[in-house]
């Protein structure tokens, strides 16, 4: 045990103990003026107590065991977005969530960390020979799809698009053709494009559909991405009033529990998705620059712990963990300056969110098992 405590990497761990210092300053801040948001300290304690007891637990256990059983986890992952459909709560126009009293449990967080695990699996197959596209691109694919359509059934685009960007970049580690590369690209290219094209040019018929088909908030969050101009002010008020929050905040901020926007209540969600527009009213461009350069710092600890792996199993876990990382801090940060579509993706290890801050806890734990655990084959890798 104290052999394995030793091996843990340090920088991880200080950043990750940093990540929730400033998540509990900011989430207070943005609480304290709303007496209807029920978050204390001590709830937020808590929160944190159970994602630091999810990363060291999941340090200490063997990531390969996962690996063997993949099939039934990605079964229960299924099986609780089912549930969804039946047993769940719409919040806001969207089903997504289980209730237990006063907890909330979100089964497509869940999922990416499964779908992390049985990518890895099945590629690990492979002993790094390249991807064929019958037997290994066209399987995993499909895979993928099959939670990526459930999710957006929910509707939840977000995490819909993290599904897609882990395939993406574990394809990439998994040792992809380039050819299978240059037909992806020129698929997501005509899609994009074409989807671009037929929205714009049948607007009307297009949001008439949506909105019958309970998918209304889709046309909110691409309309005001799209025609921001146009659209009602109330659609692009949670994006506008975060632009106007981080610009405010200049190069220092206007300090703690001092942001105008913040604590007068014009930022909706400000505890959540929109926490980044806090640390750049509060602390200003230098205050965010520190929050992005932490990122930084982790991402390249996990790449370097990917690369000093002994078994690829634990490389392909890492990468996909990283592509799910990456994406949630572009969008999340990106859809707050105007960059990207409104979305509920948060910031990781930052946000407050139950569920989001376990599976980011757990993650990490993958990645330190992943450092911990390198000193036979699994199973996988030697052809069992």
């Amino acid at each position: 045990m104290l052999r394995k405590i030793k091996q843990f990497d340090p920088y991880i761990v200080v950043t990750l103990i940093g990540f929730m210092v400033m998540s509990l300053l900011l989430v207070y801040s943005a609480t304290i003026d709303d007496i209807t948001i029920n978050i204390s300290i001590k709830k937020s304690l808590a929160v944190i107590g159970v994602g630091l007891a999810g990363f060291i637990a999941t340090s200490f256990f063997d990531y390969r065991i996962l690996l063997k059983y993949w099939y039934y986890i990605y079964g229960v992952g299924i099986a609780s977005l089912i549930g969804v459909f039946f047993f769940s709560k719409e919040i806001k126009g969207a089903k997504g969530w289980f209730e237990f009293g006063s907890i909330q449990f979100q089964p497509a967080e869940l999922m990416k960390l499964i779908l992390i695990i049985v990518i890895a699996a099945l590629l690990s197959k492979r002993k790094g020979e390249q991807l064929t596209f019958v037997q290994d691109v066209l399987p995993i694919g499909l895979i993928v799809l099959v939670p990526f359509l459930m999710v957006m059934k929910f509707p939840d685009m977000g995490n819909a698009a993290i599904y897609l960007i882990i395939l993406i970049g574990m394809y990439w580690i998994g040792n992809i053709k380039y050819t299978h590369v240059l037909i992806g690209l020129v698929i997501i290219g005509v899609v994009a494009f074409g989807g671009y094209y037929l929205y714009d040019s049948y607007h009307d018929q297009i949001v008439q559909y949506l909105s019958n088909h309970n998918f209304a908030h889709w046309v909110v969050r691409l309309d005001s991405f799209l025609y921001p101009e146009t659209v009602n002010k109330d659609w692009s008020y949670q994006k506008v009033n975060s632009m106007t929050a981080i610009g405010s905040g200049g190069l220092t901020g206007q300090g703690y529990l001092q942001g105008d926007m913040v604590h007068d209540r014009r930022i909706p969600l400000a505890y959540t998705d929109a926490i980044f527009a806090v640390v750049g009213e509060e602390f200003g461009f230098r205050g965010s620059a520190i929050l992005l350069l932490l990122y930084f710092v982790l991402i390249y600890r996990m790449i370097l712990t990917a690369i000093q792996s002994t078994q690829l199993s634990g490389s392909y876990i890492i990468i996909g963990i990283v592509s799910m990382f990456v994406l949630q801090i572009f969008q999340n940060v990106g859809m707050l300056i105007g960059l990207m579509p409104i979305t509920g993706i948060t910031l990781p290890f930052i946000s407050y969110g139950g569920t989001s801050l376990l599976i980011n806890m757990v993650s990490m734990g993958l990645v330190m098992s992943v450092r911990l655990h390198q000193d036979k084959l699994s199973a996988y890798e030697q052809g069992e």
